[in-house]
């Protein structure tokens, strides 16, 4: 007889997990197919409705929709603001997380809990704060009402705190020691910066470029009183889906939802690429 008949018979080893290595057992299988059942009702099922409803008029009508020229100057001038007020972000964010947590000054404290006001404050109240200051009867004599300025304003607002908030807490973790330990043996503050700073900080300032990119792209509420919704010049993605709904052309919103999704997701991706490269370069 072989040494393989005369064992006894084990039972299954537990499955696990691809990336950890540690066993899936009963409570976080459970877990998991719980999380996975209230993200589907959340998530999935609800994006899958959206989708469905976009293609119920075909493709030559989802193009239709997503051509129209008013629909495609609003989805032109709501994702390339939400771009460009990314960008800024990246930089300023950045910026402002690394003074909050490297640097002592009169006024942090402040700092500290004004950043987190838009996280607090109604969408449609920032838009009136951000009116009484930027309209017509600003104190700063400066007017922006109803123009692209005011659009890219809203969005800079309401995306402010998401790139300090996801960085501040990575650069508060670093070690000052190593990056001393670079500048003792020559390294220039650039290369510092470059080779051991921001590979560590990227994945969280992808994190915040993500979700501050997909705040701006449905942003409403800041929106209504200070750029007018003027069609072909101040008029935003979602301002232009809550038009299709209130006429009874639910198709065409679930097109242009479909859209923004779809930019979305592909803004995600590239930010995922990027913050790869860096970390492997630096």
């Amino acid at each position: 007889m072989t040494s393989a008949t005369l064992a006894p018979d084990r039972p299954a080893a537990p499955r696990r997990s691809v990336r950890s290595g540690l066993p899936l057992t009963r409570v976080s299988g459970l877990g998991l197919g719980v999380a996975m059942v209230w993200f589907s009702l959340l998530v999935l099922i609800p994006l899958a409705a959206v989708a469905v409803t976009a293609a119920e008029g075909g493709w030559a009508g989802f193009w239709r929709s997503v051509t129209n020229e008013q629909t495609a100057a609003t989805i032109r001038l709501t994702v390339g603001t939400a771009l460009l007020v990314t960008l800024v972000n990246i930089v300023m964010g950045t910026l402002i997380a690394w003074l909050l947590v490297r640097d002592k000054f009169f006024g942090k404290r402040a700092l500290e809990i004004l950043i987190d006001v838009p996280f607090a404050l109604p969408t449609i109240v920032a838009g009136l704060v951000l009116l009484s200051l930027y309209g017509p009867g600003s104190p700063l004599g400066v007017n922006i009402a109803n123009t692209r300025i005011a659009v890219f304003l809203a969005f800079l607002f309401v995306t402010l705190p998401f790139i300090v908030r996801t960085v501040q807490p990575v650069l508060a973790e670093l070690d000052p020691e190593v990056e001393e330990a670079a500048a003792s043996l020559g390294a220039s503050r650039y290369t510092t910066f470059r080779r051991i700073v921001l590979p560590s900080l990227t994945p969280a300032i992808a994190a915040g470029a993500a979700l501050s990119f997909a705040r701006a792209v449905g942003e409403y509420g800041s929106l209504v009183l200070l750029t007018g919704n003027l069609p072909m010049r101040t008029e935003v993605a979602s301002v232009r889906i809550l038009s299709s709904i209130e006429n009874d052309n639910i198709d065409s919103a679930a097109a242009v939802a479909v859209v923004l999704l779809a930019v979305s997701l592909a803004v995600i991706v590239v930010l995922d690429v990027i913050q790869r490269r860096v970390i492997r370069r630096g």
